[in-house]
């Protein structure tokens, strides 16, 4: 799966405007009410980039931004496309660190948030099906750990069903 078929399964979860304001997300603060509503826009986020034009930002801005720090940051180029693909959708719509640790956890190596050889050799070990089932799983155990579960419970739901039609379409 190359970078341009990723992102392009990604902003059909990402695309619109919202400045909802009980999006922790949509705040520079991280937390609503705190910092100033901008917004997300094709899952860039205000908490994330506090300094950007979220309502002004264009597709091929959000492009760039993805592949500098989203793409290459996981070391996407190491990993397999099925799993890659996963984790960063994840690392979109929960953060980068979030998706890092719950992978490192399902793969069986320590939690910190860092894609060395130990983490790689150990996602490479195992079997890509177990791997993509297991890490769906522990999407869904965090997201229900949320206060925000009761909110946006359901769209988390739906995104993670339809995560699991593109693995079962990857595997």
């Amino acid at each position: 799966m190359t970078f341009d078929e990723a992102l392009d399964r990604l902003i059909g979860h990402e695309a619109g405007y919202s400045d909802d304001p009980r999006d922790p997300g949509n705040w520079t603060g991280g937390r609503p009410n705190v910092g100033a509503l901008k917004g997300t826009k094709f899952g860039i986020a205000a908490n994330t980039y506090p300094d950007l034009d979220i309502k002004n930002l264009t597709l091929d801005q959000a492009k760039s931004i993805y592949r500098r720090d989203w793409w290459d940051k996981i070391g996407a180029d190491e990993i397999d496309p099925a799993i890659v693909f996963q984790m960063w959708d994840f690392a979109v719509n929960a953060s980068m660190g979030t998706a890092k640790r719950q992978l490192q956890r399902v793969v069986g190596v320590a939690e910190d948030g860092v894609f060395g050889p130990r983490t790689l050799a150990a996602i490479k070990a195992m079997d890509k099906n177990d791997v993509l089932m297991r890490f769906n799983a522990a999407r869904l155990r965090y997201y229900t750990s949320l206060s925000t579960w009761g909110t946006y419970g359901k769209g988390w739901t739906n995104r993670v069903a339809c995560q699991l039609e593109y693995a079962a379409q990857d595997n």
